[in-house]
Parts: structure tokens; C-alpha cells; sequence
């Protein structure tokens, strides 16, 4: 069965920009429609559904925060998209935007690809909380047949099966799309849940042309809700630390914002830790916050690697003061963010891998690849842990400083 296009409203009352803009959308197959006011779209948001609103700001009338603000009394931010569009130099407008339930928002004139990329991501995150949903519904279903009788357990094991392994692929789909390498930096990550889904995650992405933002975070629990939550921490953490305008927004600050905006009715009560930073690629110049995460690994010339001392309480457990740290790499030196499941692995014995072994491993491979030494790190664990079942989820991601050449 092939898939609906995704429909499109197209919000601007200029008519040069609302066409225009309508035309390329098509070429790429979505389904767009029109709207020339803010009153206009209301209405036409009250007739039927639509995947994904772009939404001018600054139009007469009735002007785009006044929609936005009138849609989310209505839809969240999963149930309808909506994606405002702003002159260059409208801070102001997109602070009060994003504050007022905004998932991202893109500035005149449009870079098109940019555009695009945002409107594409979006809607992946809605599709992907949408079948999460789906088979939460499912599962529930599930449970009450499994309760009312047991024939056909099996079959229905299968199904639960095929299910969670059809959210897990959709989990991982959220996995970083940053390239392993970009100008100035070498990325390389492992990930491995304990069960199929996991409530560990991990990403890296751009900030503008010189940073990167890098985080690894663990929700405090497991199966589809912690990993629907790791999913969406992840792209709500990405789209605060972008920021507005060209800055870039201190680490401590986007964590603050995070800890903020997530109230415990949109976290289900659980708590995460997390750790966040943001390095500069042409200085090598990492700063970073620890919400109750362990701190990074730090491989610098032939010194043996070293743990960076962090203090912080998990999001969710108390306030919202964070403490920032800073190091600088240069070329060649490593950085290693990880979760605790990692040094958490027992043996048949019941020992940890624990931060000693971990840290060897480190030091073996790191004459080897980013990628090589996660290999060799991950094969040196499952070596650890022979057939002891896992016990909790490992993610793992390192950077390498490049030289940045001209």
C-alpha cells in the first residue's frame, strides 16, 4: 500500500512567497494548500487535518503568533507541527514563538534546503510518535486478551514481538545524521539496548557552520514510554540548544531550558540524566553540562585517558542550576561520552566491567579509527559479560579533534 502524501499548509500573505514556495513543495511530492491570512487558516484547520503548518509571522490582521497561539489550545507540538517563518533580525519573534509552542522556524529569504531538511524532520518525529502511540494502543489490547485467555499466547507474543521491533527501527532512524566526519572533528557511536527498545540515547548535530552539539542521555527506566521519551528529549534538546540567530546557546542554558519546558505530566514522571555540550570546531573547544550523567573520557597526547570529574542532579529531581565545564581538544586528542550501563556490565561472577577496564580499552585502541576503537571497546565488553544477559542500555560516543585545513 503506498503512503498519503503529506499534506502542507502554506500560511503567508504575500502571494509572490505562498505560491512560490506551495510549486517546489509539490515537486517533492507533498500536498500543500494555501492560505493567504491567519483567519483563513484557522478555518481551514477547522475543516480537516494537516501534517504540518509553515506559518508566517508578520502578517496584517491577525499575525502568526496570534495563530500559533490560538492552534496550540487546540494540538501540541506532536499532533500538529508548525514550523514559523521570519525576516532575518526578528529574535525577538522567534523567542516568543518557540516559548509559545513553535517546533522550529526558518527566516526570509528561505534557503530552501534548509527548509526542507526542517520540514522533513519534523514530520519523521511526528510519524515516529504516532506509530509509538500506535503500539502502545496495541500492546494495551494485547495485555486485556492476554488477561481474558491464554489461547493463542503465542501468536499474540509474535505479534507484541514484531511490533516493538518495528518501534525499536523507528527509534533508531532518530540515531545522529550528522556525517562521522566533518571539518575539524571525527564522530564514531555505539549503541546497544539491553532489551529492543532502549531508554538510553545519544545524538550529535550542527549548530550553524563551526559547532556541534553533542549529548547522551538515559531516561530512568525502560520499555516504549522511556523510549518514546528518549526519542523526544532528543529533538526537543536539539531544537532549544539551536537557539536564535547565528549564537549559540551556552550549554548550561539549553539544559536550564530543557529542565523548564518538561513538566512531569509531558515526562510521565520520569527523571533522565544527561549529558550535553557543545564543541567548537575550528578551536576544539568543548564546554559541557552533566545533569546526574557520568563525565567524559579525555584522551590527550600519550597521557592515560582520563575521567572528568562532573556534579549535577538528573532533570527532574530537583532544580535547575547547572554548572559548565570547559576543555579544549587539539588535533588528534579524543573525547568519550557515555552512559553508565556501559561500566554497569556484570560477568558470571556478578563484577562490573567498571571505570578501570573501561578505561584500558580506551587506551588499547586509541592508535586505531574512531570507529575501530568503539569496536574494539563494545567486543571487550560482550567479552566481559560472556552470556550474562544485559542489565541495562550502553551508549557510547566518541569525537576525535581533527586540524582544520584552510
Amino acid at each position: 500500500m503506498v503512503a498519503s502524501p503529506a499534506s502542507v499548509l502554506v500560511v503567508d500573505d504575500e502571494e509572490l512567497n505562498r505560491d512560490g514556495l506551495a510549486r517546489r513543495l509539490q515537486r517533492h511530492d507533498y500536498e500543500v494548500v494555501t492560505a493567504r491570512s491567519g483567519r483563513e487558516a484557522i478555518e481551514l484547520l477547522g475543516g480537516r487535518r494537516f501534517d504540518l503548518v509553515l506559518l508566517d509571522i508578520m502578517m496584517p490582521g491577525m499575525n502568526g503568533l496570534e495563530v500559533l497561539k490560538f492552534l496550540r489550545r487546540v494540538d501540541s507540538l506532536l499532533d500538529l507541527p508548525i514550523i514559523m517563518v521570519t525576516a532575518k533580525g526578528e529574535s525577538e519573534d522567534i523567542v516568543e514563538a518557540l516559548e509559545l509552542g513553535a517546533n522550529d522556524y526558518v527566516t526570509k529569504p528561505l534557503d530552501f534546503p534548509v527548509a526542507l531538511a526542517r520540514i522533513r524532520t519534523q514530520l519523521a518525529l511526528r510519524r515516529a510518535v504516532a506509530q509509538v502511540k500506535e503500539l502502545e494502543g496495541k500492546l494495551d489490547a494485547h495485555n486485556r486478551e492476554l488477561c481474558e485467555a491464554t489461547e493463542g499466547l503465542e501468536a499474540a507474543n509474535d505479534r507484541h514481538g514484531r511490533e516493538v521491533e518495528a518501534a525499536a527501527r523507528a527509534q533508531r532512524a532518530f540515531l545522529p545524521s550528522l556525517p562521522p566526519e566533518v571539518p575539524g572533528a571525527q564522530f564514531a557511536w555505539a549503541f546497544e539496548p539491553c532489551d529492543r527498545l532502549a531508554g538510553d540515547y545519544l545524538n550529535v548535530f550542527r549548530l550553524g557552520d563551526r559547532h556541534a552539539g553533542l549529548c547522551v542521555l538515559d531516561v530512568a527506566d525502560h520499555g516504549v514510554v522511556a523510549a518514546l521519551l528518549s526519542v523526544v528529549l532528543s529533538q526537543v534538546l536539539a531544537r532549544v540548544a539551536a537557539g536564535c540567530g547565528t549564537s549559540v546557546r551556552p550549554p548550561a542554558e539549553v539544559v536550564a531550558r530543557l529542565a523548564r519546558e518538561l513538566s512531569p505530566e509531558a515526562t510521565a514522571g520520569h527523571t533522565f540524566s544527561l549529558l550535553y555540550g557543545v564543541l567548537a570546531l575550528d578551536t576544539g573547544e568543548f564546554r559541557f553540562v552533566s545533569a546526574g550523567h557520568p563525565g567524559p573520557i579525555l584522551l590527550t597526547g600519550d597521557e592515560p585517558p582520563a575521567k572528568l570529574e562532573v556534579t549535577g542532579f538528573p532533570v527532574g529531581v530537583r532544580g535547575n542550576e547547572y554548572t559548565e565545564q570547559a576543555v579544549v581538544l587539539k588535533p588528534g586528542d579524543r573525547l568519550v561520552l557515555y552512559s553508565d550501563g556501559l561500566t554497569g556490565v556484570r560477568n558470571a561472577e556478578g563484577e562490573h566491567f567498571g571505570t578501570r577496564r573501561f578505561l584500558a580499552a580506551l587506551e588499547e585502541s586509541r592508535r586505531t579509527t574512531p570507529a575501530d576503537a568503539l569496536g574494539g571497546l563494545v567486543r571487550a565488553i560482550e567479552g566481559w559479560r560472556g552470556g550474562v544477559p544485559r542489565q541495562d542500555d550502553i551508549s557510547v560516543l566518541l569525537v576525535e579533534r581533527r586540524e582544520v585545513t584552510p
